[in-house]
């Protein structure tokens, strides 16, 4: 089921990157290339998985899967400009392959191209709602995370907010969508809300723990971009609260903090030094069990959704198998 609807999103995509062959080139171009990055694609299979789940025609569902898709990369490609990201999948970021005017109206026209798929939906009036709300929560998420960057430490509240807002809104939204495709009542489809909000948690918790400690050549990020950038991740708060026990810890930290690399070896060094406190602290095996609590939550919505068990636990291991992604 997972490779059916993998295949038909990726011939989907395909077709709708060939539509956009239009002039002018340099608006066009961008988000053919986004496509052709390819990544994860988990929201619009995401919306395919939830709208079959109860029985729904998920061919009907294939535009909305798109918009999700659309979407996502509109908010990457913007994302990158503000964060001055240099690499994105593996590849050049949109802003550094052409420039920052180009990829900002090629992420408006994402947008809008996301909204006219969406009302192709038959249900379009009920859906609409739904992505509106979580285009509006993703750019609150986005601005609360700029925000953060000019304070020195934030809670771990305000940072589970913040990817509530930014991250997991998003796959909320997808699995939503999908539901109310599939013909699911207003609960079932809150459920399944609640499942894509807390599925969405932890993924962003384990994005954060793979910038750290995962492989670079395999995740396609510069591992320790967020290191270098002081961006306030889970890791780093916790870090920051763990390492107030400890005065040589905690000045050490702070020293890093202020510590601007120059030249590679002086990247080098402030990733391992930052690295070693987090595992002074521990704050590795913390994470991972906050991504377990957030995953319980999820499982714990989709238990309780009137759907047959079978298709529940192809997207309960779908998930699971998400996120045990080796480092």
């Amino acid at each position: 089921m997972i490779e059916k609807f993998q295949h038909t999103i990726k011939e989907e995509i395909e077709k709708l990157s060939a539509d956009y062959s239009l002039p002018p080139s340099e608006l066009y171009e961008p988000i053919r290339y986004m496509f052709d990055m390819g990544g994860k694609r988990i929201r619009p299979l995401f919306v395919l998985l939830a709208c079959d789940i109860y029985g729904g025609r998920t061919e009907e569902a294939v535009a909305a899967a798109l918009a999700l898709e659309l979407f996502h990369n509109f908010s990457l490609v913007h994302d990158d400009i503000m964060d001055n990201a240099p690499m994105r999948r593996n590849h050049p970021t949109v802003h550094q392959k052409w420039n920052s005017s180009t990829a900002i109206l090629s992420g408006d026209v994402m947008l809008v191209k996301a909204y006219q798929l969406v009302q192709k939906s038959k249900i379009a009036e009920r859906i609409l709602p739904v992505f509106s709300e979580m285009a509006v929560k993703v750019c609150e998420g986005q601005q609360w995370d700029l925000n953060y960057e000019k304070v020195k430490t934030i809670s771990v509240a305000q940072y589970f907010e913040m990817i509530g807002l930014k991250t997991a809104a998003l796959i909320a939204a997808s699995m939503k969508i999908g539901a109310l495709l599939g013909g699911a009542d207003k609960n079932n489809a809150e459920l399944m809300n609640e499942f894509g909000y807390n599925t969405g948690m932890a993924f962003q918790l384990q994005d954060d723990l793979l910038d750290v400690y995962g492989n670079e050549k395999k995740f396609g990020k510069q591992s320790g971009g967020d290191i270098i950038a002081n961006k306030k991740t889970y890791l780093l708060i916790k870090a920051i609260e763990l390492s107030a026990i400890n005065r040589y810890k905690k000045e050490e930290l702070e020293q890093w903090l202020s510590f601007v690399p120059k030249e590679e070896k002086d990247i080098a060094e402030k990733i391992h030094g930052v690295k070693s406190i987090y595992d002074f602290v521990k704050v590795k095996e913390i994470t991972e069990r906050e991504i377990n609590l957030f995953h319980k939550k999820a499982v714990a919505s989709l238990e309780k959704i009137s759907a047959p068990a079978d298709k529940k636990k192809v997207l309960a291991d779908f998930t699971s198998k998400l996120l045990l992604r080796e480092s």
